[in-house]
């Protein structure tokens, strides 16, 4: 993902729904992610992931949360897609490689966090649509809510990959 000024550029188009992120954040992000991926239409990047595996050190309060209660995991700090190409199939493609290389990593399951207060709709409902169920909430700093979700990549595997928390 050479075109870090276009990633920069998606993500100030929303970041009220996900963080702010200057060159030396995305650098930081991209250094933790262990895929990284891009859409590029007509030579313009439309669309990028930033995910992270288990056990990569990263200092996110959402991440550590997903560290503390599951096991071979992938999660997904940052996706954008621009609001031209939502609904488009973007965010399909980017999940499905995204999907295939965490299998081809032995991972059990991709997690992520949505808005829930107050709601980012497109997002909770493309995650539905893309298997992911809710397994928690957080109340974050900044006052939002988050919904915690996880998206099993063998569903017959999909207990193994919690751990109970009681």
């Amino acid at each position: 993902m050479a075109d870090c000024e276009a990633v920069l550029e998606l993500n100030r188009a929303v970041v009220e729904v996900t963080s702010p992120m200057d060159a030396e954040r995305f650098r930081e992000l991209y250094q933790f992610s262990s895929i990284r991926l891009s859409v590029v239409l007509e030579e313009k990047v439309v669309g990028f992931v930033l995910a992270m595996e288990e056990g990569c050190g990263y200092d996110n309060g959402n991440y550590a949360w997903f560290e503390e209660r599951l096991r071979k995991f992938l999660y997904i700090d940052r996706v954008v897609v621009s609001g031209e190409c939502r609904g488009h199939g973007a965010g399909r493609s980017l999940y499905a490689h995204l999907f295939a290389e965490a299998e081809r990593l032995g991972l059990l399951s991709v997690c992520a966090e949505m808005d829930r207060e107050p709601p980012n709709e497109a997002s909770l409902r493309f995650h539905q649509e893309m298997g992911f169920v809710p397994i928690g909430t957080r109340v974050l700093e900044s006052g939002k809510t988050v919904s915690m979700q996880l998206c099993s990549l063998d569903r017959d595997r999909e207990e193994d990959s919690r751990t109970v928390v009681v």
